[in-house]
């Protein structure tokens, strides 16, 4: 769960999370060293009078600044292209799980169960419980058991919806007529809070994502229960 002031990512809830966390310090170590450089070549410029008449013309120094950028450009590019497909691979889902955005709620059926759904809509401030969050409570969590790869279809009925959920690292489109799918495995359990992440109308910033991740036997029981209400 993010908290006031906070500068860098939700912590990690899955392991492509991990993942795009490592490298976004990785490209952001690059950043800094180039900027650093250039900050040192512009002082260095300003601050002296002196010419070398080496640097004016020399083909060493092209050499190198057409080389270095193309080095770190790949060592940038390869980490990227890995989590890229390690993002798109879903391997053998121990459940699926259909995701539909409306104006404005989400409503999810576990499509391995023959009557398992239910709607998400957010819970009002004013009838919120002391500790939960304002925005992000809603009165239906989608409850997953953790460490199983989980496989989300994400559609939309009637406009675009985004179903985003930050600290499991995983944010897919939700258009009208089509069916993408994404998929995510939550490493601990917990609560993790999510929000559409497509503009969608009025109410866009009030149909909050809620995923519980719990153990299977906890998963086990809470379909049982669901069903039976059903």
């Amino acid at each position: 769960m993010a908290h006031p002031t906070q500068l860098g990512f939700q912590d990690a809830a899955s392991p492509v999370m991990e993942e795009l966390l490592h490298f976004h310090d990785h490209a952001l170590m690059i950043v800094f060293l180039i900027s650093t450089l250039v900050l040192y070549i512009i002082i260095a410029m300003v601050s002296t009078k002196l010419t070398n008449k080496y640097i004016l013309d020399s083909q060493e120094i092209e050499i190198v600044w057409t080389v270095l950028p193309a080095v770190i450009l790949v060592m940038i590019a390869l980490p990227s292209l890995r989590i890229l497909y390690l993002m798109d691979e879903i391997n053998d889902p121990h459940l699926t799980i259909k995701a539909m955005g409306h104006q404005w709620y989400w409503s999810y059926e576990y499509t391995d169960y023959e009557n398992l759904g239910f709607d998400s809509y957010m819970i009002p401030t004013q009838d919120l419980n002391p500790g939960q969050f304002r925005l992000l409570e809603t009165d239906h969590r989608m409850v997953v058991p953790m460490e199983s790869p989980i496989r989300v279809l994400v559609s939309a009925e009637d406009v675009l919806h985004s179903w985003a959920v930050p600290s499991l690292g995983v944010k897919m489109d939700a258009v009208p007529g089509r069916l993408n799918q994404t998929a995510f495995i939550a490493s601990r359990p917990g609560v993790f809070y999510g929000q559409c992440s497509e503009i969608c109308g009025a109410n866009h910033s009030f149909m909050p994502i809620v995923v519980e991740a719990v153990p299977l036997e906890h998963f086990e029981n809470w379909s049982s229960l669901m069903l039976e209400d059903a």
